[in-house]
């Protein structure tokens, strides 16, 4: 089988990221800095062949990826899963004031992430053989599905900044 490059893309800056809200499942909305930072990967990767943009459901990751997208005159696929985490009731909450509750029983497991993340590597194998695709996921789901095409903790894979790129050949 080809080689498929998959290029695994973290949105860019959100309101809620600067405001240290969990986003979650939530749409998010790119500040003017997270569509700078969309811009500037657009602008280093405008003469890179890129067979595909795939960008998770959420508002934040599509806007990224459709900037991205743009040099190349592409559209941009979506999928559910590609989604961030589900923070269940911690979604909306301020980020530092969750550090000392106890875990809430509705969010999303580590298992089911990972789950989320080997069924993402599928779909790409499978759909886009032998192509480079250009994928804008979350910070946590995209640490997901470098855990699994690792194999590794995903403690052990580094926080993903906004607008970061990875590479990873399948």
């Amino acid at each position: 089988m080809a080689n498929t490059t998959l290029l695994l893309v973290r949105h860019g800056e959100t309101v809620d990221n600067r405001n240290q809200i969990m986003q979650g499942q939530t749409p998010g909305q790119l500040t003017a800095h997270g569509r700078q930072q969309a811009e500037e990967v657009a602008q280093r990767l405008a003469n890179t062949p890129i067979d595909a943009f795939v960008a998770s459901d959420l508002r934040r990751a599509i806007d990224t990826c459709t900037i991205i997208a743009q040099p190349h005159g592409a559209t941009v696929v979506t999928t559910p899963l590609l989604r961030e985490r589900d923070w269940g009731s911690f979604t909306g909450r301020f980020i530092p004031s969750l550090k000392d509750e106890p875990w809430a029983d509705d969010i999303e497991t580590v298992e089911s992430m990972k789950a989320r993340g080997a069924e993402f590597l599928d779909f790409i194998r499978r759909h886009y053989s032998g192509q480079t695709v250009l994928a804008v996921g979350h910070g946590i789901i995209n640490k997901a599905i470098q855990s699994v095409f690792y194999d590794k903790p995903m403690n052990e894979i580094e926080r993903m900044e906004n607008a970061e790129i990875r590479t990873l050949e399948l």
